[in-house]
């Protein structure tokens, strides 16, 4: 066993040594799966599978961030998941919102929560929020940078940590048609008429008011579990992304895991639309 375990790090070595940093993809959106289908294949409950996957996620930031990530997404729960079983829904809530916890303790990333939070539970949003505000620099705390995407991008622009996207009650479509609402809203806030916004709407437009505004498109989206679809994830923003999709369930993913979709991603001729 201890032979087994040298050999596995000689080779983990190996393989983070030869990624070229040049070829780190900027954003990495990360799709959390298979937390329930691991604890089930263990004997265990599924609050112990999303326990474990909540444990993982510090782990998963580590490994990106010593790399040279400078963006990374975690999708932790869909809009869909709000209308799981709330003998699961609950307990999974919590451990999400203990996990959000500790990452801002951890003072290491500028957290942003992206997705619909208004159809959280109350108390769950404001301890989101609070967390998201301690992640960040005392002086975007006071200039009001825990308020809305806009102001989280503003602040982050003088942060050179890593920027860590939480996706809590997230869909695609739901981002894009929160996008197209809050444009609406601002323009008929200008004097614009429908006629007027209608002519003049654009793609950078939809674009400026996405949960994700102000921040590259990912490069790189990964799914662990070996479900190969993207269930609209970043819908509008991975529209050039490469995807990798990963057999291991995620409370198992290892950073070898990581380092093989950093090198698969490497080997890659994007073509960005060309």
């Amino acid at each position: 066993m201890a032979g087994d375990n040298l050999l596995y790090d000689i080779y983990e070595r190996r393989l983070a040594a030869r990624i070229d940093p040049a070829t780190v993809p900027h954003h990495v959106g990360v799709i959390l799966d298979g937390n329930r289908r691991w604890a089930k294949s263990m004997g265990f409950g599924a609050a112990q599978g999303h326990k474990r996957g909540a444990d993982k996620i510090e782990e998963f930031l580590g490994w990106a961030e010593q790399m040279g990530v400078q963006v990374v997404t975690l999708w932790l729960l869909s809009t869909d998941n709000l209308s799981r079983d709330p003998a699961e829904l609950s307990p999974l809530l919590d451990i999400i919102a203990h996990a959000v916890d500790e990452l801002a303790e951890t003072g290491r990333w500028s957290l942003r929560l992206v997705g619909a939070v208004d159809l959280l539970p109350e108390p769950l949003a404001e301890r989101l929020r609070a967390a998201v505000v301690r992640s960040r620099p005392a002086s975007a705390e006071a200039s009001g940078a825990g308020g809305s995407a806009g102001e989280a991008a503003n602040a982050a622009a003088g942060d050179r940590r890593m920027q860590v996207n939480i996706a809590v009650g997230y869909g695609g479509r739901q981002e894009i048609a929160d996008a197209v609402r809050e444009l609406l809203r601002e323009r008929a806030a200008a004097g614009a008429s429908l006629e007027e916004v209608a002519a003049l709407l654009s793609e950078e437009d939809i674009t400026e008011h996405l949960y994700t505004k102000g921040q590259p498109d990912p490069d790189l989206v990964i799914r662990t579990s070996g479900e190969q679809r993207l269930s609209g994830f970043l819908l509008w923003q991975s529209v050039h992304s490469e995807y990798y999709f990963c057999e291991v369930n995620w409370p198992a993913f290892r950073r070898v895991d990581f380092l093989r979709a950093l090198r698969d991603f490497a080997s890659r001729e994007r073509r960005l639309g060309r």
